[in-house]
């Protein structure tokens, strides 16, 4: 899975599109998680999956994603 590095490879400014969009934003997100959870197969990135995936849909997460990924341009964690 590959999704990660599509994500990351795109404008910064479709990035924060995507994550603005609010149910998109959830499933870029989840997307982007699962594709690094695959990949690395470490127990951080398994747990960050796990934790986006059941209180990541509130919308303090996304925010601060999207704010760390305008300064920084990745996502945290990711």
């Amino acid at each position: 899975m590959t999704f990660d590095k599509w994500f990351n490879k795109q404008d910064r400014l479709i990035q924060i599109l995507l994550l603005l969009i609010p149910f998109v934003g959830w499933v870029v997100e989840c997307l982007v998680r699962l594709s690094v959870a695959v990949n690395k197969k470490d127990a951080v990135s398994i747990v960050v999956f796990v934790l986006f995936l059941v209180v990541g849909w509130s919308w303090i997460l996304c925010l601060i994603d999207l704010i760390y990924l305008a300064l920084n341009g990745r996502l945290i964690l990711a």
